[in-house]
């Protein structure tokens, strides 16, 4: 079976510019041996900047419209409905970003677009950060290394003199077109065919592999997808309430069995105490553990410890079953935490594979509270 070709976007943010959709398309579909033609284009803007784009490139036959007809492009996906206007905390259109609040929404809604669009694992993005607020573009490109996959590309379009401020130019033209322009205090008529427009590639720090799956399928903020692709570089930290049966890490709280949290405690306690490798294969390991047991459920009404007792008795302590008991939980514990930080600050944490059993913590990133 032929595999689908890929779903392409071309996904950009403007501001009262909205030429820089047209130079950018062309760099990509016109200007180079290897075309790359998007099949939809998606625009990130405010209010004004909606307008803007709508009225000059895609009311009537404007300058979208003739640049697909004049270098013969195939159909692209370009209507009001890929426009995506930032928002303000009422959901009301938002004109501008003039206040930290006006900020952090503009981050969030940037964030949530680029994760939706890279959530499909048969498209490819091509990023332009060209157009808009440097803040917008900021975001974007930051977005773009938090949610970034191999296939994607960051770029910034780049328009020869006298052409790139010029509000009248869009794209090359491959015919003669002229424009008027200014040199010093006159006033010059130029031929847009003879602008230059490249693509400048700018390379990224892909982070997706990092996050955690609920911050690669979810919504989520700007700062707390920031947050937590940073963790892996800070120091590991363990809380363990003994009395709730709670456990954070990263400030984040892990959620596990009865089971799973005194296996965890019995580890957490023996490495704060310098014995951070665990061989529990042996007798004397399955009672120490039997000895934490009775310490965390210590109400005889729970029955918990007298359960697990019950079963290691049955093992009549036999080595390989006992750590058979162990190996389950263990991995449990270990997916759970995989789950919640992502795989590299998840490795801070993970305990021991095979028959190492080691837990990383050193006793100072350990706290267990029994009050």
């Amino acid at each position: 079976m032929t595999q689908a070709s890929p779903r392409r976007i071309l996904l950009a943010v403007t501001g009262l510019t909205p030429q820089i959709v047209t130079e950018t398309l062309y760099a990509l579909a016109c200007n180079r041996p290897d075309p790359w033609i998007p099949d939809e284009i998606h625009l990130i803007t405010t209010a004004t900047g909606a307008d803007n784009a709508r009225l000059n490139l895609l009311a009537g036959q404007r300058w979208f419209h003739r640049l697909c007809e004049d270098y013969g492009l195939s159909p692209i996906v370009f209507t009001p409905e890929q426009i995506h206007v930032l928002q303000d905390a009422e959901g009301r259109p938002l004109d501008d970003i003039r206040t930290q609040a006006d900020n952090t929404l503009a981050a969030d809604f940037i964030t949530e677009q680029l994760r939706t669009l890279t959530a499909d694992p048969n498209s490819e993005l091509h990023v332009s950060i060209a157009g808009g607020r440097k803040t917008m573009g900021y975001y974007l490109g930051y977005a773009l290394s938090l949610y970034g996959r191999p296939q994607d590309r960051l770029s910034h379009v780049l328009v020869s003199d006298p052409y790139e401020t010029n509000r009248d130019f869009y794209y090359p033209t491959p015919y003669e077109h002229p424009i008027h322009s200014r040199r010093g205090d006159k006033e010059v008529t130029v031929d847009a065919r003879h602008a230059r427009v490249d693509l400048a590639d700018i390379p990224f720090v892909r982070l997706r592999d990092g996050l955690p799956e609920r911050l690669r399928t979810g919504q989520a903020s700007f700062t707390g997808a920031v947050t937590t692709a940073n963790r892996g570089l800070q120091p590991a930290r363990l809380i363990m309430d003994v009395a709730q049966r709670r456990v954070w890490i990263d400030d984040e709280e892990l959620v596990l069995t009865k089971t799973e949290f005194v296996v965890l405690l019995w580890l957490a306690e023996r490495a704060r105490n310098g014995v951070p490798v665990t061989d529990w294969s042996t007798r004397a390991m399955a009672e120490a553990f039997l000895d934490c047991v009775k310490q965390v459920f210590s109400n005889p009404m729970d029955g918990e410890h007298d359960r697990i007792k019950a079963g290691f008795e049955s093992y009549d302590y036999f080595p390989l079953k006992v750590s058979k008991y162990f190996e389950p939980k263990k991995s449990m514990i270990n997916n759970k935490i995989l789950k919640l930080l992502g795989p590299r600050p998840a490795e801070r944490y993970v305990i021991g594979r095979g028959n190492d059993n080691a837990f990383p913590l050193t006793p100072e990133q350990i706290e267990i509270q029994r009050g």
